[in-house]
C-alpha cells in the first residue's frame, strides 16, 4: 500500500537543514507507527513538489534513510519502509505538553452519568444471551437486503444516494410509511406530518428538545426505558415519574401540572403491560383536560404474534395532541438506526428544523434501501418469520420458567421479544448477572429502568430474540441454579 503524499508535512519548529527535516519527518512516521513496514513512499519527484523543495534534497534524505535501514529500495519500483526498520514503541508516547484546561469548569453541560447500562459488545459469544434488542443472524434476510442496497446504488437512484436533502427525507420511504405502515396502526398522516429519524431514541430526543423547557413538566412511566429518562433529565425539565400497574400508565395518577406525557401503551417498557382500550381513551381525556401533549413510543407493535395489537393511541386522537414515534431498527436490525415521528404540522416543522441543524438528515442510501426492502414485501416476510420463531421461543421459555419455579413479573399480551422477571427480594440481579457471565448466560438487570435513587434490585429482563429455542431451557436451568446458590 502506498502512503499518500498529503500525509507529509514539515515541522516548522524542526532544527537543521531541509534534508535533515525530511529525514526526521519520515523517521518519526515510522517510529510512531503511522507508516508500516512494506508501505511504499511517494516518489522523490512527487514528495519534492508537495513540500516545495528540490528533488535532490528529497533524494539525499531517502539515501540517508536507506543507509540507516529505515527504508529499502526495490528495483524500478521506488522506496519502501524497510522490514528492518525500528519497531514503534508498544506504549503511547507522552504528549509534548500537559493540558492546562480545567475541564471541570470548562464543560458547560454534562451528558455522562445517566442510568443507561453498557451492554456487552461480545454478546454473541455467549451461549445463552437472554438480552434485548440484538439481531439474530439466522432470521435476518441477508440476501434481499443486499439486493435492495445494490438497487439503491444504481444509476436510477443516483439522486437519492448523493443528494443533500437538507431538512427533507426520501419521498419513497415517506410514502410507504404514510400508505402502509401507519394505516396498520389506524393512523392517517400527510407527508409533511412525518419525519424520518435516526431510530426511536433520536425521535424521542428531538421531541424532548422541541417540547420541553426548564419550566415545563414531563411525566414518565416508572419503570421506563432508561435512555428516555436520560434524555429528559438532560432537557432540565421538571420530571415526574408515575408508577405503572398491570395495565400500564394510570391516568388518574397523572399530576395536573403535566405538560408532556411519555408513554408506551401498546407494549410498556420494560414490564410488557398493554394498556386496555378504555384506559387509552381515559388517558386522552385526561390529557385534554390538562391541555397536555402525549408522546407515544409504539415499539415492537410488529411482534404481535399472539394476537392482533390494540389500536395505537395516535389513532384515537381527535385533536392532534399525540405525537407518535416508531422505529424500523428493532424489527430489521438495531444498527439500521431508522425511525420516524408522526405529529401535527407545526411540531414536525420544528423537529425537522432541529434535525437539520444537528445532522441534516439520515443517509439517503439507507433510506432508499429501506424503502425498497419495505415496498418489495421483504419486510413483511421478515416480520412473519420472526413472529413464528419468537412464538416458538416464547413457548419454550414460558415452560422452562415454570419448570424451574422462576417468577414472571410481566409478559406481553400480544407477543414481544422479552419477559419481565422478579427475583426473590434479597437478591441483587446485578450480582446475579456477574455470576452468570462465566457460565455463558447473559441477563439484563432491571435497576436502570426505575426512577429512584434506591431502585428495586431484584428485577431483571429475559429476551428470546437472539437465542435459539434449543438453548433456552438449558440457559434457564443455569439461571435458576445460580439464583438458588446465591440465596
Amino acid at each position: 500500500m502506498a502512503i499518500f503524499v498529503e500525509t507529509f508535512f514539515l515541522d516548522p519548529a524542526a532544527q537543521g537543514t531541509l534534508q535533515a527535516k525530511i529525514q526526521q519527518m519520515i523517521a518519526q512516521g515510522i517510529l510512531s507507527g503511522r507508516f508500516s513496514k512494506g508501505e511504499k513512499l511517494p516518489s522523490s519527484r512527487k514528495l519534492a513538489a508537495h513540500l516545495g523543495v528540490s528533488r535532490i534534497t528529497v533524494t539525499l534524505a531517502y539515501t540517508e534513510l536507506l543507509a540507516n535501514e529505515y527504508l529499502e529500495s526495490r528495483d524500478r519500483s521506488g522506496y519502501y519502509v524497510s522490514e528492518n526498520a525500528p519497531e514503534p514503541p508498544q506504549f503511547s508516547p507522552l504528549l509534548p505538553q500537559q493540558e492546562n484546561v480545567d475541564w471541570s469548569r470548562a464543560l458547560g453541560r454534562r451528558f455522562t452519568g445517566g442510568a443507561t447500562p453498557a451492554k456487552p459488545q461480545d454478546w454473541n459469544t455467549y451461549r445463552y444471551p437472554f438480552i434485548y434488542g440484538q439481531a439474530d443472524p439466522t432470521l435476518f434476510d441477508h440476501a434481499n437486503w443486499r439486493l435492495c442496497a445494490l438497487q439503491a446504488l444504481g444509476q436510477k437512484d443516483f439522486q437519492a444516494l448523493t443528494t443533500d436533502y437538507y431538512d427533507q427525507d426520501d419521498p419513497k420511504l415517506i410514502e410507504f410509511i404514510a400508505r402502509h405502515t401507519l394505516p396498520r396502526r389506524g393512523i392517517l398522516a400527510q407527508p409533511d406530518e412525518i419525519l424520518i429519524t435516526m431510530g426511536a431514541q433520536n425521535a424521542l430526543w428531538l421531541t424532548a428538545q422541541v417540547l420541553l423547557t426548564q419550566r415545563r413538566m414531563a411525566v414518565v412511566e416508572d419503570p421506563c426505558y432508561h435512555a428516555l429518562r436520560d434524555i429528559l433529565l438532560q432537557s432540565r425539565c421538571h420530571l415526574t415519574p408515575v408508577a405503572v400497574d398491570r395495565d400500564g400508565l394510570p391516568p388518574g395518577a397523572l399530576p395536573d401540572a403535566a405538560d408532556v406525557i411519555f408513554t408506551t401503551p401498546s407494549h410498556q417498557s420494560p414490564t410488557n403491560a398493554t394498556m386496555p382500550l378504555a384506559r387509552r381513551k381515559a388517558l386522552l381525556d385526561k390529557a385534554r383536560s390538562m391541555n397536555a401533549l402525549i408522546v407515544e413510543d409504539d415499539y415492537e407493535f410488529e411482534m404481535s404474534f399472539l394476537g392482533a395489537p390494540s389500536p395505537a393511541l395516535k389513532s384515537l386522537d381527535t385533536d392532534g395532541r399525540v405525537i407518535y414515534a416508531g422505529s424500523f431498527s428493532k424489527s430489521i436490525f438495531p444498527g439500521l438506526r431508522l425511525g420516524y415521528l408522526v405529529g401535527s404540522k407545526p411540531f414536525i416543522r420544528e423537529a425537522r428544523a432541529l434535525r437539520a441543524s444537528v445532522l441534516r438528515h439520515p443517509p439517503g442510501h439507507i433510506q432508499r434501501t429501506a424503502a425498497y426492502f419495505l415496498s418489495l414485501g421483504h419486510y413483511d416476510s421478515l416480520i412473519r418469520r420472526m413472529g413464528q420463531v419468537f412464538g416458538r421461543r416464547r413457548a419454550v421459555m414460558e415452560q422452562a420458567l415454570s419448570d424451574n419455579g422462576l417468577r414472571v413479573a410481566g409478559r406481553g399480551l400480544f407477543g414481544g421479544s422479552s419477559i419481565w422477571m422478579r427475583a426473590p427480594s434479597h437478591l441483587d440481579t446485578r450480582l446475579l448477572d456477574q455470576a452468570l457471565r462465566p457460565k455463558g448466560v447473559l441477563i439484563e438487570p432491571g435497576q436502570s429502568f426505575f426512577h429512584d435513587d434506591h431502585p428495586p434490585h431484584n428485577f431483571y429482563r429475559l429476551a428470546y430474540s437472539s437465542i435459539p429455542s434449543e438453548r433456552i431451557a438449558d440457559g434457564i436451568e443455569i439461571l435458576a441454579k445460580t439464583m438458588r446458590e446465591s440465596g
